[in-house]
């Protein structure tokens, strides 16, 4: 099997290691199946040239990079990572090559082809009820979803116009756009696929200052996490693993 490249934004390194640890638990991958870059920190070159014929598929999990960032606040990392992957969906796209971006992915993805991504459909950090639209029910990924599930979520921008032609597969009360697939199997959403219990409590603890919410809400926020019943949408990536691992 080729491996899977899984594309990690976050500098926190127990952040990190733990979405990067989920993503191989849910997906039913080892660390042998699949190449990590924290894009935060090493330039994509550090796998040498992505030619997309040697991945199964690309991976990209989420962080606290927001596209709709003002420019002049942006660090260089974040514009360099940016840049990085702008070129990489964008060949992605063009090949209809396998990519699956959760979060972070829809501010990447978002923006290609006539698409916005800003805040007006901004979601505090929660676990929300996804309901999958009629192209997603019957989407070979998202269809392996129940029509409405619960997901963990918390994101300051969102897309607000679907780049042109894309499905819209998923949407909440709150935010329209949850999911959205471009072309066959270019896929982004706005939930977090590998997010359970401990692994939003631990983002909880590590997000407190970036503006997600106010540091004196997270015990009960902590509280929250710790009574929902967040269970399918691991599906996702086990899915996506199933459907085109080559």
């Amino acid at each position: 099997m080729k491996p899977f490249l899984f594309i990690g934004t976050r500098a926190e390194d127990a952040a990190a290691d733990s979405e990067y640890a989920a993503v191989l638990r849910c997906a039913g991958l080892d660390e042998r199946d699949v190449r990590r870059v924290r894009l935060e920190r090493d330039s994509l070159d550090t796998v040498g040239p992505v030619d997309l014929d040697d991945w199964s598929g690309v991976i990209l999990g989420g962080g606290p990079f927001n596209t709709s960032d003002p420019e002049d606040t942006k660090s260089p990392a974040q514009q360099r990572a940016e840049a990085e992957l702008k070129v990489l969906a964008e060949q992605a796209v063009d090949r209809d090559a396998p990519f699956l971006g959760a979060c972070y992915g829809v501010g990447v993805l978002g923006t290609l082809r006539g698409g916005v991504v800003d805040r007006t459909y901004a979601e505090p950090i929660s676990a929300r009820e996804i309901a999958l639209t009629d192209a997603g029910r019957e989407d070979p990924l998202l269809g392996t979803m129940p029509p409405t599930f619960q997901a963990f979520l918390g994101h300051k921008e969102a897309v607000s116009r679907l780049p042109d032609g894309a499905v819209l597969l998923a949407s909440s009360a709150d935010c329209p756009v949850h999911a959205f697939r471009i072309k066959q199997r270019v896929y982004a959403t706005q939930f977090h696929p590998e997010l359970d219990i401990e692994g939003l409590v631990l983002r909880i603890r590590t997000y407190a200052g970036h503006g997600y919410f106010d540091p004196p809400e997270a015990d009960g926020l902590v509280a929250m996490a710790r009574s929902s019943h967040v269970e399918h949408p691991p599906r996702l990536l086990a899915r996506f693993v199933e459907l085109f691992s080559c």
